[in-house]
């Protein structure tokens, strides 16, 4: 997925114009030598020149119209009616799919002012803004000053657009159409302060965007983009678009996958890279969900960065770990996220079950002092003890220490699951051995003297 939004056409151009009514789909049309707005003044251009003009208008090749307003450039370099043949050429050149060229002849069209009307002005710079994002990455880059400024420009004109009293259209539609346009005139400002790294702006002209349209995937995406590469990064509101962007209604499944797993990895490389991938796929469901069913990013939440979780491991013993797991809330999850995946050396249990097999499972109960050992009946830890057989010989009810790595732990009822785990070898009951026959000496026969 990347950052450019793809316009097909010019239908907001033409659907607005049809509204209007007397335009075509670019550019008004061109009044007869003597029949312009002021009929008592004097025409700013010969019918001759104005043939020639409507010559090219009737020219149905887009090459060979070109070809005819460019020779009628060449003849009449100031004409009155290069108002109406810049739109033409920025027609021509759109159908021949050059849009260097349709910007270029937007922007000499918009340069004329007010000698142009606002409509008129209003579909060049769509035309343009519709070009700019067909444009190589490389153009793009170079011209995305120009870019953001006629996008702002566009939807100052587009304001200008009034409509007119004789069209049987209700405001409220009116407005409506006006929609689409001041979308993409956003997101071309958008996207040209991406290229241009002023991501400030970025996520003004996204969040306008997302105003009228909330659902849309590439716009909370890029949104995301955008606060991911400020200085410094603003990574909860990243998440959060890109996790608006995976539960938008338009976003395909391949699409959502994606962005999921992109995602997926931006928070586990936040969080300093989470031993425990199962932390990583909760935190995920988590923003999905909320994602999906808030339109805006609660205040309360924030995922901890690797500063937070390295903090929280400086301190940390088992015993602090069991203490903080048991209370519940934010305390507990800031430090599972700290716990799961290390190796804790020595954890001191009581031996409840020694479950036979390989890997070896005990089942041991948590105990740091003699009372909680006399005290203790039930397991609150399973420990998987990997390559060490000999510790099938610890006894139940007996005091053992264990290294091992931490890997799982259940809310209620309060349960460790512990992996990779090797017992202190001092714990373990020395071999005896096979036991020895006793030696039986032979009888003594009698000698068989007589007496």
């Amino acid at each position: 997925m990347n950052g450019t939004r793809k316009w097909v056409g010019i239908a907001p151009v033409v659907t607005l114009c049809l509204i209007l009514g007397s335009l075509t789909s670019l550019g008004a049309q061109t009044p007869a030598a003597g029949q312009d707005s002021g009929a008592t003044k004097a025409p700013a251009y010969t019918l001759v020149e104005y043939n020639a003009e409507q010559a090219c208008a009737a020219e149905k090749v887009p090459a060979t119209q070109v070809k005819c307003l460019d020779d009628f450039v060449a003849k009449y370099p100031n004409s009155a009616l290069l108002v109406y043949v810049y739109p033409l050429f920025v027609n021509a050149y759109n159908q021949l799919k050059n849009p260097q060229k349709v910007i270029e002849y937007a922007d000499k069209l918009v340069a004329m002012g007010d000698k142009a009307e606002a409509v008129v002005r209003y579909q060049m710079l769509y035309a343009r803004a519709l070009a700019y994002a067909t444009l190589p990455q490389t153009d793009q880059t170079a011209g995305a000053a120009k870019a953001r400024e006629a996008a702002s420009l566009g939807l100052k004109t587009l304001d200008e657009v009034k409509k007119p009293d004789n069209v049987n259209v209700s405001d409220e539609d009116f407005k409506k159409q006006k929609q689409q346009p001041t979308i993409l005139f956003n997101y071309t400002a958008a996207n040209a302060a991406m290229t241009a790294k002023d991501y400030p702006s970025a996520v003004q002209s996204f969040k306008a965007v997302l105003a009228l349209d909330p659902d849309d995937l590439s716009t909370n995406y890029n949104l995301g983009r955008a606060y991911l590469a400020m200085t410094p990064p603003q990574p909860m509101a990243a998440f959060w678009y890109f996790a608006k962007s995976v539960t938008s209604k338009k976003a395909t499944q391949a699409q959502a996958d994606k962005v999921k797993k992109y995602l997926k990895g931006l928070i586990a490389n936040h969080q300093g890279g989470n031993v425990c991938d199962s932390l990583t796929d909760g935190e995920l469901n988590e923003l999905l969900q909320l994602a999906g069913s808030s339109a805006d990013r609660p205040s309360t939440y924030s995922l901890p960065s690797a500063a937070d979780i390295s903090a929280a491991q400086k301190e940390m013993t088992i015993a602090s770990v069991f203490n903080d797991l048991k209370a519940g809330g934010d305390k507990s999850k800031l430090t599972w996220l700290a716990a799961c995946g290390l190796e804790f050396p020595e954890v001191p249990g009581k031996v409840i079950e020694v479950g036979p097999g390989d890997p070896l499972v005990l089942k041991i109960a948590f105990v740091t002092s003699d009372a909680e050992f006399d005290a203790a009946t039930t397991p609150n830890m399973d420990v998987k003890v990997v390559g060490q057989p000999e510790a099938a010989r610890v006894e139940k009810n007996s005091a053992v220490h264990f290294t091992g790595t931490l890997v799982a732990y259940d809310p209620a009822p309060f349960f460790l699951h512990w992996d990779k785990a090797k017992v202190k070898e001092e714990d373990i009951p020395k071999d005896k051995g096979p036991k020895k026959a006793p030696v039986r000496r032979p009888t003594r026969k009698p000698s068989g003297r007589s007496n």
